[in-house]
């Protein structure tokens, strides 16, 4: 899996967990939604400071952004 497509799948994952908006969201980052919706799906390559805004409107270490997630349903780490 590529990284971008990872940060963006853990950004949504994030934010649905914290039940928010993909517009609440990019409002509490002070991004545009469409650009939001551009890295939740990888198609959109984040800066370092976005990324960081992103995490600190969803409570999270930016660690957390690029973090392998392990997989619901094999329980397997994903590459």
């Amino acid at each position: 899996m590529r990284l971008q497509d990872r940060v963006g799948l853990n950004i949504q994952e994030l934010r649905r967990a914290k039940k928010l908006s993909q517009e609440e969201l990019a409002d509490r980052c002070k991004v545009h939604q469409t650009y939001l919706s551009g890295v939740e799906t990888g198609k959109r390559n984040p800066s370092l400071l976005v990324l960081e805004r992103i995490a600190r409107a969803l409570d999270v270490d930016p660690e957390e952004l690029v973090r392998r997630r392990r997989r619901r349903t094999g329980g397997a780490a994903d590459s």
